[in-house]
């Protein structure tokens, strides 16, 4: 039976202790290796960039796949990839948690612009900020620790 659906996600996730360790010179490559993972998890990625201490997703999420799992996925498989590959010298891992917001389908071209502007974003407002503001904009309460805290 086909499922018609529509599961868009803008996910952030920050790396451990908020270090500034993705390398821009390789972060194509880093990119490249995500969506890989994507579409091996039968999803879509339409959109990914990120500054030096964390990274923004935008994703159709296929419906067999469980949103935890789906990130649990990236951040490990990415982690291992970035050690090993020598591009991220300093990265140590991905911090623990993550924010993922539902999307609709109207503002998807809105979304991916936002995250491919992230450089000239970031000119303007901090990640704290940034975060912060999102939460807030999706009426979400931000625990400074939740987000924040590596442990």
């Amino acid at each position: 039976m086909a499922a018609y659906r529509q599961i868009l996600y803008h996910i952030v996730f920050r790396t451990r202790g908020s270090g500034k360790t993705i390398n821009q010179e390789h972060q194509a490559d880093l990119y490249k290796y995500i969506w890989g993972i994507v579409k091996n998890k039968n999803c879509i990625l339409y959109r990914i960039n990120s500054m030096e201490e964390h990274i923004h997703i935008l994703s159709d999420l296929h419906p067999s796949v469980a949103l935890a799992d789906y990130i649990r996925d990236i951040k490990i498989s990415s982690s291992k990839w970035m050690k090993a590959s020598g591009f991220f010298p300093d990265f140590n891992g991905w911090g623990i948690k993550y924010c993922a917001i539902t999307c609709s389908y109207k503002d998807r071209d809105t979304i991916i612009t936002y995250i491919k502007n992230q450089q000239e974003h970031h000119k303007k407002e901090s990640f704290h900020n940034e975060i912060t503001r999102i939460f807030r904009e999706h009426g979400i309460d931000l625990d400074e620790k939740w987000f924040w805290v590596d442990s």
